[in-house]
């Protein structure tokens, strides 16, 4: 099978998080943190997408070596 759609899923979140936590670092004062009750929202939720998208970059890449290992199957 060609197409294993877990790369650019992975890829993108994980991209997706690493700008939410710059983001939750960089851009939170204490005005957003009062209304989101003390809460970082950006950096905990882009913690949570580096997780996802790094699980399905780590599933893919163990599909393909899986799939590299595999014998050829017979016709």
């Amino acid at each position: 099978m060609g197409l294993d759609i877990r790369l650019p899923i992975g890829l993108m979140f994980t991209l997706v998080g690493l700008m939410l936590v710059i983001a939750g670092f960089v851009y939170t004062d204490a005005e957003t943190l009062k209304r989101s009750l003390d809460i970082n929202v950006n950096l905990w939720w882009g913690i949570v997408l580096i997780i996802f998208g790094g699980l399905m970059l780590f599933f893919s890449m163990r599909a393909a070596k899986a799939a590299k290992n595999a014998p050829p199957a017979k016709s």
